[in-house]
């Protein structure tokens, strides 16, 4: 019997480097571009990827699993995909880096760092202006799930009160309080930071719209982790110009690299990263893979498995 083929779909080999094949053996190419991954998936049983392309699943006649690299599978759940196809994900792998970046950029805010850094290019000595407190302030993480939890707890740590909001509401353990996404702008409206952490489907493409934007505080911030999708970019451009809330932090966009000519960039109450909060490394997600391939070459259950009906 042919050993199983394993793809990995990734420019950086380190990736199919750290593949921990098991004693049964199988068989791992390497593709770092759509060409090279046309003459591979042919043969492929299990893919090992970031933002395969999408029309040449329509080849991939015996693909049986995809474990995506990233902490988003939007990409993934295309029509293209035979619904067949098993798709798991890499939970416990981001939630800590995302954690740090959201404190970082909370307190960026409340240390008035923007405001002290003006100061010292300008040689002025602003003793007048004195920061702020994280503890005590109100964080609504939208979308609270493996990786909110992570950022929900990291923010309690620093006496900071966390709203969550779900699908359900259901309580969790990190959150003083949870809502369902039908009663997200009772959330929204109490929150000085609302970090928006949402899977992007059918549903949450939009949701933060003018409707969600117009009950938040004028001294809130948004920060978003999740998709550029699940804002809508003309409602929050024109809530930040008018001041309606006190400014965003972006580390994702509806296109992305951001175009040079987006007014975005210029805006003074915006921070702009480059998609960066939450990054894949070879090195953290390959344990997940590792395990997840010896439970599939066992014929165990596959960990992680997506819904994809609901999209996460």
């Amino acid at each position: 019997m042919a050993r199983p083929s394993v793809l990995v779909y990734h420019a950086d080999r380190r990736y199919a480097e750290l593949v921990r094949v098991p004693k049964r053996g199988v068989s791992v190419r390497i593709a770092a571009t759509p060409s090279e991954a046309a003459g591979a998936i042919a043969d492929t049983e299990i893919l090992y990827a970031w933002k395969f392309p999408a029309p040449l699943y329509a080849r991939a006649g015996r693909l049986k699993w995809l474990q995506v690299m990233g902490a988003g599978v939007d990409w993934a759940l295309v029509p293209e995909l035979p619904p067949h196809v098993q798709v798991t994900r890499a939970p416990g792998v981001f939630g800590p880096w995302m954690a740090e970046y959201v404190v970082a950029w909370c307190s960026w805010v409340t240390q008035r760092m923007k405001v002290y850094r003006d100061a010292q290019r300008q040689r002025r000595w602003d003793d007048h202006v004195l920061p702020d407190r994280l503890g005590g302030k109100t964080v609504t993480i939208v979308g609270l799930g493996d990786i909110g939890r992570d950022i929900a707890r990291a923010a309690r740590a620093l006496g900071m009160r966390v709203l969550g909001v779900s699908r359900r509401g259901r309580p969790v353990r990190e959150a003083t309080r949870m809502y369902p996404v039908a009663a997200m702008a009772r959330a929204l409206r109490e929150a000085d930071f609302v970090v928006l952490l949402l899977p992007l489907t059918p549903e949450t493409r939009g949701i933060i719209g003018a409707d969600a934007l117009s009950v938040m505080k004028s001294s809130a911030w948004l920060i978003n982790i999740a998709r550029g999708a699940v804002v809508n970019e003309s409602a929050l451009m024109e809530a930040l110009e008018q001041r309606r809330i006190a400014g965003a932090v972006l580390d994702v966009f509806d296109r992305e690299p951001l175009p040079p000519s987006h007014p975005l960039w210029k805006m003074d109450n915006v921070v702009v990263t480059p998609h960066i909060s939450g990054p894949s490394t070879a090195d953290a997600i390959a344990p997940v893979f590792n395990d997840n391939l010896a439970r599939y070459l066992a014929g165990r259950p596959l960990r992680h498995v997506v819904d994809r009906r609901q999209g996460y």
